[in-house]
């Protein structure tokens, strides 16, 4: 890790792209100011490892959800085709 020691109103360079200005110290409470181009996230620490659990349930998630939602449309399909009746794929 890198430590760099600014001042209010000094800066930080990250890259061409990414400017991080100290904005103000006050007591133990650094507030910053970041610019960066609109396709570069920037969070909180806090956000981001929130994003990031959230991400991982939401993939660990689906392939439950789509074998959930193919065996309901298997479902569906056979009631569909009992009795003679037409699926929506023979109306064609």
């Amino acid at each position: 890790m890198l430590v760099l020691r600014r001042k209010p109103n000094e800066t930080i360079r990250i890259g061409d792209d990414v400017c991080v200005t100290v904005i103000s110290v006050e007591g133990g409470i650094v507030k910053l100011g970041v610019e960066a181009p609109s396709q570069v996230a920037v969070h909180r620490g806090e956000i981001y490892e929130r994003i990031q659990v959230e991400n991982r349930m939401a993939a660990s998630e689906f392939p439950t959800r789509l074998s959930s939602l193919a065996e309901k449309w298997r479902e569906r399909k056979s009631r569909g085709n009992q009795g003679g009746q037409r699926g929506p794929e023979s109306a064609r």
